[in-house]
């Protein structure tokens, strides 16, 4: 008979170790951070913001939080900021060290409100662009829907789903576009679907 064992929770200090090294090469984070080059987001929001002052959230990192936003299908800032809190992959991407404070998902409820939805757009279809740029975009049904879904139920569970509040997108079927309603548009109006 084999004795019984237990394992103490001690945990000392991290020797020296690069979060570089914890995120695998090839990880989607990674891909995406080599094909989408988001150094255009400065011009592209530098007139929301005063030549003085307390420096802000990097709109370069505000973006990236974006997407991860999208990818992770996850539906607030403050689930986002958990996320990237315990998830390696999704710190390394946004540039922060284990050692870093990340930043407060009020600030980012705060800065989406202040650059508006123009601001947004013109960021989607400039990704959008790079995508296409790099041929990983390629227009053949690709489907989304704009209006708040419920998912499909299930007829054994009656449980009730929140809508989504996001943009779904789908590449589907014709079998979808009759299912709920959503009909074929150019890639330019859908999130890009790129990597």
């Amino acid at each position: 008979m084999a004795m019984m064992g237990t394992k103490a929770r001690i945990f000392a200090p991290i020797a020296v170790i690069s979060l570089e090294d914890l995120v695998p090469i090839n990880h989607f984070y990674r891909h995406l951070d080599h094909v989408l080059d988001l150094s255009f987001v400065r011009d592209l929001v530098k007139e929301t913001y005063a030549h003085g002052g307390r420096p802000s959230i990097d709109p370069v990192v505000f973006f990236k939080l974006q997407l991860v936003l999208f990818f992770e299908d996850i539906r607030s800032e403050r689930l986002l900021m958990q996320l990237v809190a315990d998830k390696l992959s999704v710190r390394w991407y946004v540039g922060y060290n284990l050692h870093e404070p990340l930043p407060d998902h009020s600030s980012l409820t705060r800065i989406r409100e202040r650059y508006g939805v123009e601001v947004f757009r013109r960021f989607f279809e400039a990704i959008v662009e790079q995508c296409q740029a790099a041929g990983l975009v390629w227009g053949k049904e690709l489907y989304f829907e704009h209006r708040s879904l419920s998912p499909p139920r299930s007829p054994r569970r009656n449980r009730k789903h929140s809508p989504s509040t996001m943009k779904s997108v789908m590449i589907g079927s014709s079998n979808w576009e009759r299912k709920i309603g959503v009909s074929r548009v150019a890639a330019i109006n859908a999130w890009p679907i790129c990597v």
